[in-house]
């Protein structure tokens, strides 16, 4: 049985002390303003008092600047907020279940199965439909995309929430998981050695990952299934907390562990089906979030872990935006180049900081 080196989360007085809520209002208001410079930077550069103006309703000079900012920088910032929130809760998620600092929402193969169903679409060889979806409606703004990857994602999805049925062992469940993300990576990795260059070239773009291939009518459908998946992280709090005491403590306090381990597969695999199926593959935040927040909190209680993750997460992925468009400038970076840039030294950071994770564990 696992113990805790701090105290236990579940016998916490408070629900939040009034360092950490002066910690989360600081966190917002830096996510508030950083949401702001993402929408006012890029290459034509828009005054923040005029972006306010704009979202306002009231009127401005440049007209022009309203449909930047609603058609192109507002569903790309809103995509930022939701996607980091998403990969942040779906990553704690995964490091308490599995009690490994390692754990991230790709870990159980649900983001290699959306880049299979992906991949079905852009390496078919080259058919009418995969033309059209990739040439005239664009790689990110496909409504073909991203029902291939959530078809892929949730093929995956139900191939281990079937297993977990059966395996006892949390361990074992992670082995499978890692096991079927590289069967699947296999497949596509063979797929691709057979497809034509400016197929994998297609391919290659998407899996850069993208913030703004989330066209506004997409967006409503992206923040339905991100805030349901959030939601249900929310619920999951007090049985993520009892999962830190051991799952033997935890049965013990009457927690059915087959129940707590499918819901919470479930809700990762929404969190994160949806941020690959509508961004594309997006790394390293759902691993490094959870422990800066653990790091700057100091705690392991899930009530407070999981909306700093997500505030921190929208933070996070709303910084690496504004560098990767390169304000003043025509040319945007992967996304995916920048998070791990950005959010590695930071980890780093935290590591040396605290010396041992597996504290928090």
């Amino acid at each position: 049985m696992k113990t805790l080196q701090n105290n236990p989360p579940i016998n916490q007085p408070s629900w939040i002390s009034r360092s950490k809520g002066i910690f989360l209002l600081i966190s917002i208001l830096i996510c508030l303003v950083l949401f702001s410079l993402d929408l006012g930077l890029g290459s034509v550069h828009i005054p923040p008092l005029d972006v306010l103006k704009i979202l306002s309703g009231l009127e401005v000079e440049n007209e022009l600047w309203y449909k930047i900012i609603f058609m192109i920088r507002l569903p790309k910032a809103l995509s930022a907020i939701l996607a980091g929130s998403a990969l942040a809760v779906a990553g704690l998620q995964m490091q308490t279940l599995f009690h490994n600092p390692l754990a991230g929402p790709s870990v159980l193969g649900i983001t290699a199965g959306a880049s299979l169903g992906v991949a079905l679409v852009m390496l078919s060889g080259g058919g009418a439909a995969s033309l059209y979806a990739i040439r005239q409606l664009g790689v990110g703004g496909s409504w073909l995309i991203v029902m291939a990857s959530a078809l892929g994602a949730g093929m995956v999805m139900s191939l281990i929430l079937l297993i977990s049925v059966r395996l006892k062992d949390n361990i074992s469940l992670l082995i499978v998981g890692i096991m079927i993300g590289n069967i699947s990576i296999s497949v596509v990795s063979i797929w691709q050695y057979f497809s034509d260059p400016e197929q994998i070239q297609d391919y290659l773009m998407w899996t850069f990952g993208s913030l703004g291939g989330v066209t506004s009518s997409q967006l409503g459908i992206f923040s339905m299934v991100i805030i349901v998946g959030l939601v249900m992280a929310f619920t999951s709090s007090k049985s993520l907390n009892t999962l830190l005491l051991g799952e033997n403590y935890a049965r013990s306090l009457g927690l059915n562990i087959r129940f707590t381990r499918f819901f919470l597969i479930l809700t990762t695999s929404l969190l994160a089906g949806a941020v690959t199926g509508f961004c594309g593959p997006i790394a390293f935040v759902g691993i490094a979030v959870p422990h800066i927040s653990r790091s700057v909190l100091g705690t392991s209680d899930h009530r407070i872990l999981i909306p700093a993750s997500l505030i921190i997460g929208a933070m996070l992925m709303l910084a690496c935006d504004i560098i990767a468009q390169l304000p003043g400038s025509q040319i945007s970076l992967p996304i995916n180049a920048i998070t791990a840039l950005l959010g590695s030294p930071i980890v780093v950071w935290v590591i040396l900081k605290s010396r041992n994770l597996r504290t928090a564990f």
